[in-house]
């Protein structure tokens, strides 16, 4: 096989589509590749906490290199193999972005191709990571296994002070058999949360933030930025917490040798110093804390066997007297069985001890650091649940200590004394003294029990320290990871500034000093009974959203939903919300309230603020489903009259350079029915496609940006013809189809080419309903813009909206068409079209006839005035012929909107002179059938009237320019003009619709006379009839009914009902 290495083979047509350069072995493969970063959206699923790398490390030579492609493939081909760097994000820290060639390199073969690198030189995935290695030990970059990084963390903060000093208790209030069940229904819920966190860690990458991070990408900025508020919070106080209940063990340790006197100052100050001295540890780096959470784990294991080793130790009378008899049968089955006492009870007792279930995510707070997140989380997670609830359970049923003891070695059993079912009297000791007053020692008196049966009394107190001060400090480093994270994303944009790291792990040093200010805030109240059940409700609603995240990504059925994890379900996770949410209740009511109060605020300001994020949420599946499922639902809707709404496709070209047309429909289609802004695009086809497409995001976030309710499309076409039949026929969907078309003006008319005004004309035979509107003094601000510079130059890529730029010497105007009614676009055999128009006379001629700032702004003025609040003013309604109700309709639809609710609407209809008081009493009685409300209804009697002198030469001068004057000539040449001038108005045809000219001209009359002062006139529009009135002839009959009026709206139904009376 020969190739070709010309640098000419890729401008050859009839070049095979393979072909392609020698490739350039020693060439940058990133060069490509960066020239198109700057166009990629912005990506955070792979953003980093560390400095971000300018270059990639590249290996030296290409493992699929040119020999690759030719045994693979038979021949040397542009398109790549698949390739995970194709697949990164822009910016990504694992590797750099790579760009494939585009379908229209690969189909057209651009020239521009063979001088840059077609194929990727990068490494192989072995290569990858062994070179991701070799930086992060160059850098110094510390990233944890799942043991040291997951496992270790989540024991430590699962294993509190509760299992030393409160799962005695609970086991004596609850029994083993319910002490039991409530570890197991706490385990429940945090397995269930496990469970739910694997699936969502393990479903793409994962970075920094923990729990912020895995709701947030799941749920989207708004769930995610105000859990991970209120979780950073949490954990910057459960730093206060552990440390005051250190602070407290020390206070009374010390209590016996004097040397504490005020219990309050003594916290705070053995609180403040040990806060300091973990913030050190912290600052220092991750690596110092990894090193000293495995010391913790060592201390607090060493504790735990300590108390296991001694139950088995024979017992001393001292602690028998104290109620320790080792492993006794009848001692279990009297602590098998429950004993509420002092107004406890199940959940009661449960809301005790369920803090010590959590921190399962200890390890998830810092998946930034974990060198494989995906695994580590899972795995580390899961078994520290395991062995967590495998120990409680041990050290439940471990119980050899009686509920109540005194603690009195001399109070054994008389010879004779009847025990009634006691075992402690059946093991020789009466402790029934304990009946009638309270007694220090047992299960239920004293919190020491395990320091009593331990082999080692200190050792315990050892591990109430290492329990404490390890949940201190995973809480004092996830505080500010998961701060900075939501920094980092700017959804708060005010707290941007925690977003900053320093050091070779990016240590976010900013957030660690705000969580110590907290944490000493706190530590300096020295009670926090208050504060600590609202600090389990914001871990539990955490846990909630966690678990919904879960299912609510599996409810979507979003193709991207696709963890590694499998062992999880939808259902479970759903329960497992529902759980969480009701142990908030179970716990304290009130705190439950607080929580959703405060998580209801953050929620409502981060959806009103709008972060400029995308993280492909599935909350955005979800819309997309409950969409299309609505969409489906609505076909097999039939259409009722009385559901009838404008559904507008309004031909406003780019929308912000028509603000006027888009206003008055935005008008009657706000929270109402649909509306597409759309564009024509004329000229050559491959640019128009290409300016088109790069246009199409950027003006739809302009239409929600101004707050409008609307769509936008486009459609590039030969003219403007077949570009609005292209939208006609293609736009909507199902039931959600357009039925309005909403068309500018033509304002160049008289001068535009011939071939412009059939192309706009057109479209008014198309559509079954047509409605055009025209406001005063506007115009294009495009127009505008381009007569500021000064500088009008031709584009080679016409962008069409509905109407060409005006000419300076015409009347300025801009007005809208609207066409309403069933899409038979092309069958017309059905009714003439219903219309509705509106045009008002511009008062701007010359824009030599005034200063050019005056001039602009008078532009906008008028292309705000749809914006302004209509003051008190009448509509006025010249419903002179029953198009099926869409005359009265819509300005009865635009009296229902706060800008117009103050004009009053005022009827107009022709009639007899003999019959005036009649025919108004049949329109009053129509109009309250309609429940319509109305000011005055007038009958006009002299429609019919030729109009003045005056009027009618204006007419006359206007269509002079256009006319054939067959008559004046001979037959021949007749006859020679028009078969080239076709378009004009011949004599035959003015004649014959001279009276309807008349009656346009003697309506401007009439309206000048009685509705110059109104807000808005409504006017039924005259139809035109295809191939028998000509195009000039029509916009003439528009621009004069519109001439020295207010905003005119002329409407003309198809003649089917748009209103009923039918209930």
């Amino acid at each position: 096989m020969s190739m070709n290495n010309s640098p000419n083979v890729f401008l050859d047509p009839n070049a095979n589509r393979f072909q392609v350069n020698i490739i350039n072995e020693s060439h940058d493969s990133n060069e490509a590749s960066q020239e198109d970063v700057g166009s990629d959206p912005p990506h955070y699923e792979e953003t980093s906490f560390t400095e971000e790398k300018t270059e990639a490390s590249l290996h030296p030579c290409d493992t699929h290199n040119k020999m690759y492609y030719l045994q693979t493939f038979g021949h040397n081909t542009m398109d790549p193999v698949p390739k995970i760097d194709y697949y990164r994000n822009t910016g990504s820290v694992s590797g750099n972005k790579l760009n494939r060639p585009s379908l229209l390199e690969i189909h057209e073969q651009l020239a521009k191709v063979s001088e840059k690198e077609t194929f990727d030189f990068s490494l192989t995935a072995g290569e990858e990571t062994a070179a991701s290695k070799e930086e992060e030990k160059k850098t110094g970059l510390v990233k944890f296994g799942w043991v040291k990084g997951v496992l270790v963390r989540c024991m430590l903060n699962i294993w509190g002070v509760m299992l030393f000093i409160r799962l005695s208790w609970i086991v004596g209030q609850a029994g083993i058999g319910l002490g039991v069940i409530i570890i197991l229904l706490a385990t429940m819920v945090t397995s269930i949360t496990g469970l739910s966190t694997s699936a969502i860690a393990t479903n793409g990458f994962v970075r920094g933030g923990g729990a912020y991070y895995l709701i947030s990408r799941s749920l989207g900025p708004e769930f995610g930025g105000s859990i991970g508020l209120i979780f950073a919070f949490a954990n910057a106080v459960a730093v206060a917490m552990y440390v005051v209940g250190f602070a407290e063990t020390v206070v009374e340790l010390l209590k016996s040798d004097s040397i504490m006197v005020d219990e309050s100052n003594d916290i705070r100050i053995i609180g403040t110093i040990t806060v300091v001295c973990l913030l050190g540890i912290s600052v220092a780096g991750m690596e110092w804390e990894a090193k000293a959470q495995v010391i913790l784990l060592i201390v607090l294991l060493i504790a735990i066997a300590n108390f296991f080793i001694g139950t088995v130790i024979p017992t001393n009378n001292e602690k028998k007297a104290r109620g320790f008899f080792n492993y006794q049968a009848s001692i279990f089955a009297e602590n098998f069985g429950p004993d509420f006492r002092s107004g406890e009870g199940f959940f009661s007792v449960f809301a005790i001890f369920f803090p010590a279930a959590t921190g399962i995510l200890a390890g998830a707070n810092i998946s930034g650091d974990l060198e494989d997140p995906q695994g580590a989380i899972p795995k580390g997670t899961m078994l520290a649940i395991l062995i967590t609830t495998v120990a409680y359970i041990a050290v439940a049923v471990s119980s050899c200590v009686v509920r109540d003891a005194t603690g009195n070695i001399n109070d054994t059993v008389i010879p004779g004394m009847s025990c009634n079912g006691s075992s402690a009297c059946n093991l020789g000791y009466d402790f029934s003294r304990c009946r009638s007053q309270p007694c220090d020692y047992g299960l239920m008196n004293n919190f020491q029990v395990m320091s009593m049966v331990s082999g080692f009394g200190p050792l315990i107190t050892a591990g109430i320290f290492s329990a404490t001060l390890s949940s201190a400090l995973a809480s004092l480093v996830s505080a500010p990871k998961v701060f900075q994270a939501l920094c980092k994303d700017n959804v708060y944009k005010g707290l941007h500034f925690f977003a900053k790291g320093y050091g070779k792990n990016n240590e976010p040093i900013r957030g660690y000093v705000l969580t110590f200010v907290i944490a000493m805030a706190f530590i300096l109240i020295a009670q926090l009974n208050t504060i600590a059940p609202i600090i389990s409700n914001f871990f539990l609603a955490s846990y909630a959203l966690i678990n919904f995240s879960c299912f609510h990504a599996s409810y979507a059925k979003s193709p991207g939903w696709r963890p590694a994890f499998r062992y999880y379900n939808m259902w479970i996770s759903l329960f497992g919300a529902l759980l969480c949410c009701g142990v908030m209740f179970v716990i304290n009511w009130w705190a439950a309230l607080i929580t959703y109060v405060i998580e209801l605020f953050l929620y409502i300001y981060v959806t009103y603020k709008k972060p400029e994020v995308n993280w492909g949420s599935s909350t955005q599946a979800l819309c997309y489903i409950k969409a299309l499922d609505s969409a489906l639902a609505l076909t097999t809707v039939e259409d009722h009259v009385k559901n009838f709404r404008p559904q507008c496709i309004a031909l406003t070209g780019a929308p912000m350079i028509r603000p006027a047309l888009l206003d008055i429909t935005h008008t009657f289609t706000k929270n109402n029915g649909l509306c597409i802004c759309c564009e024509v695009y004329t000229g050559p086809r491959k640019l128009c496609v290409k300016e088109m497409n790069s246009g199409m995001a950027k003006k739809q976030a302009w239409l929600t940006k101004n707050k409008r309710k609307a769509f936008y499309a486009a459609v590039a076409a030969d003219s403007f013809r077949d570009g609005v039949k292209s939208l006609l026929q293609a736009s909507g969907l199902g039931r959600m189809k357009p039925n309005t078309l909403v068309i500018g003006f033509k304002k160049d008319w008289r001068n535009a080419a011939v071939t412009q005004v059939e192309n706009y004309h057109h479209p008014l035979f198309l559509l079954p309903l047509f409605w055009s509107i025209s406001t005063q003094n506007s115009t294009n601000w495009h127009w505008k813009l381009q007569l500021k510079k000064m500088n009008l130059k031709k584009k080679k890529v016409a962008s069409v909206d509905s109407s060409e730029k005006p000419e300076m010497n015409v009347t300025k105007k801009v007005q809208m068409f609207f066409f309403n009614g069933s899409l038979q676009l092309f069958s017309f055999s059905e009714t003439l079209p219903h219309l509705l128009f509106l045009i008002s006379e511009s008062t701007i001629n010359t824009v030599q006839s005034m200063h050019m700032g005056e001039f602009n702004q008078k532009l906008l003025e008028a292309s705000t005035q749809f914006k302004k609040k209509q003051g008190k003013g009448t509509i006025d309604i010249w419903w002179l012929f029953d198009d099926g109700g869409l005359t009265i309709l819509i300005p009865y639809i635009l009296t229902i909107r706060k800008k117009w609710k103050n004009c009053k609407l005022r009827i107009f209809t022709g009639g007899k002179v003999n019959r005036i008081e009649e025919e108004k009493l049949v329109m009053a009685s129509l109009l309250s059938k309609f429940r319509i409300k109305f000011a005055d209804i007038n009958i006009i009697c002299d429609i019919n009237m030729k109009p003045n002198k005056e009027s009618w030469k204006f007419f006359e001068e206007m269509i002079e320019p256009y006319r054939l004057r067959e008559s004046c000539k001979d037959i021949t040449t007749a006859e020679k003009l028009k078969r080239e001038t076709p378009w004009k108005i011949t004599d035959a045809e003015l004649e014959a619709f001279k009276e309807k000219s008349y009656r346009q001209v003697r309506l401007n009359e009439l309206l000048q006379e009685h509705s110059r002062a109104a807000n808005l006139i409504v006017l039924s529009l005259p139809v035109a009839r295809k191939g028998v009135v000509s195009d000039y002839l029509y916009m003439a009959w528009l621009e004069i009914l519109s001439k020295n009026l207010p905003p005119v709206l002329m409407v003309r139904g198809n003649h089917k009902n748009v209103l009923t009376f039918y209930s």
